[in-house]
């Protein structure tokens, strides 16, 4: 099942913010969102999809980072299957409830920007990838030693990777990927169309996001249409999909044909 939530589209993009998640958020939606997977537990769903799809990849008492963890609920169930958990995130909203929730999880107000580490130079970990220049910003939160590595998996449920602030993408990656412990798990799900997404469109495709991650030495290891584990199609990953740029991230992001499907999980391996 893929989890799905509302969220109120702005009139127009702040350009003071960081993050897509900022811009339709403000920071101020923690409450919220928790209330809105505890009414879905309520009703009876299994809301701890992501947490098994990661468990069921990673021996027991692995290091797992959470990153964009929100309120904690995949970081919280994963701590409470046994793993060594860290969660990340820059809404301290969000971060409020997962503290208040649970103190088995390390919590870390972070920006996933900041912990790519980008005052080194990424040019390197881009080279042959036409990739957005990386993002920088003018002043660099101290970030805690909890988040660094290694990880045997590092997950990005949520849409984490959609919401990231525009050009910031391929450093991220490159960041977590650099967290991985040799062999590790970078397991990311996000939507590909409107329909899955709090946001008018797609920002970048399966294509865009395979190469930042091919950048950063990742390998693509498995890939689902759901944290259930139901296979992708052979027409998700086709090259003539219209959501799938040319790597750059500025890619022709329309409709999506209707046989194909809106979400991908996807399990990206380091080198051993």
């Amino acid at each position: 099942m893929r989890y799905s939530w509302d969220v109120d589209a702005p009139d127009q993009t702040n350009p003071s913010v960081t993050t897509r998640w900022e811009s339709l958020t403000a920071g101020r939606s923690g409450r919220r969102y928790a209330d809105r997977f505890a009414q879905l537990a309520a009703a009876g769903v299994d809301v701890h999809g992501e947490a098994a799809f990661c468990h069921g990849l990673v021996p027991a008492e692995s290091r797992i980072l959470d990153a964009g963890c929100g309120t904690g609920r995949v970081a919280i169930r994963l701590a409470e299957l046994g793993h060594r958990c860290v969660g990340v995130d820059a809404d301290p909203s969000m971060l409020e409830v997962a503290r208040d929730r649970s103190a088995a999880v390390s919590w870390v107000l972070a920006d996933l920007a900041d912990l790519a580490d980008l005052d080194n130079s990424v040019g390197a970990n881009l080279a042959g990838l036409d990739a957005p220049s990386p993002f920088s910003r003018p002043e660099r939160a101290a970030i805690s030693p909890a988040t660094d590595g290694p990880f045997d998996l590092i997950v990005a449920a949520g849409n984490v990777i959609a919401l990231l602030a525009p050009g910031t993408e391929a450093a991220v990656l490159c960041g977590l990927a650099r967290r991985l412990a040799p062999d590790g798990l970078l397991v990311a799900g996000f939507g590909l169309d409107a329909a899955h997404l709090p946001l008018p469109a797609a920002p970048f495709g399966l294509m865009d996001y395979d190469g930042w991650c091919t950048a950063a030495g990742l390998t693509l290891d498995q890939r689902f249409a759901t944290w259930q584990g139901i296979p992708v199609g052979p027409d998700e990953t086709d090259d003539d999909h219209p959501d799938h740029g040319d790597g750059d991230g500025d890619g022709d992001h329309g409709e999506r044909p209707a046989d194909a499907p809106g979400y991908a999980v996807s399990v990206h391996r380091a080198s051993a």
